[in-house]
């Protein structure tokens, strides 16, 4: 047996795992918070409303509390969650580091680039780089769908949400 199938083989410690405690501490915090925030909520109820804006909010932080108990009891009781087997990832390969830092470099243009050059374009430019920086080297098919996509979006939102995104440069054509 190898030293990590010994590992994988040996029962839970009694009394649990300290991370999943604090998964719950941070289900806690955050049930704690929400229940805080809605408490802050002015009780408004009308004919169309009779139970008002706080009432959502509570529930979820109520639910959030139940949860981060149950949670704990299941973790005191020796519970613990399986490891996932599902990814075909090589775990020995170390990170790409070039990818990501493409990737972070369009996001920044994009946000740099949006409101002077608009978001067709800019929008273009962040699906292109992408698509880019993802390995994907059909260069020209790449742009017809980056352009298609951000028209796509950009009219989606002002006609089918009424949300103006910046035109920039493109005001008055688009």
């Amino acid at each position: 047996m190898t030293e990590e199938t010994v590992a994988d083989s040996r029962p839970p410690r009694e009394g649990g795992d300290r991370a999943q405690y604090g998964m719950c501490v941070f289900l806690a915090l955050l049930g704690t918070a929400v229940i805080v925030d809605a408490l802050g909520i002015p009780h408004i109820t009308s004919g169309t409303d009779p139970v008002g804006p706080r009432a959502v909010p509570l529930i979820l932080g109520g639910l959030l509390l139940l949860l981060a108990v149950l949670y704990a009891v299941d973790v005191a009781r020796g519970g613990r969650g399986e490891p996932e087997a599902g990814e075909d990832v090589d775990l020995s390969s170390g990170s790409d580091w070039r990818t990501v830092a493409l990737l972070i470099a369009v996001f920044v243009a994009n946000a740099l680039l949006i409101e002077r050059l608009g978001w067709v374009i800019s929008g273009a430019l962040l699906f292109w780089g992408t698509a880019f920086a993802l390995g994907n080297r059909h260069y020209i098919r790449n742009l017809l769908i980056a352009v298609t996509l951000s028209l796509t979006t950009f009219y989606a939102f002002a006609i089918g949400l009424g949300v103006n995104l910046p035109a920039g440069v493109l005001q008055g054509i688009l």
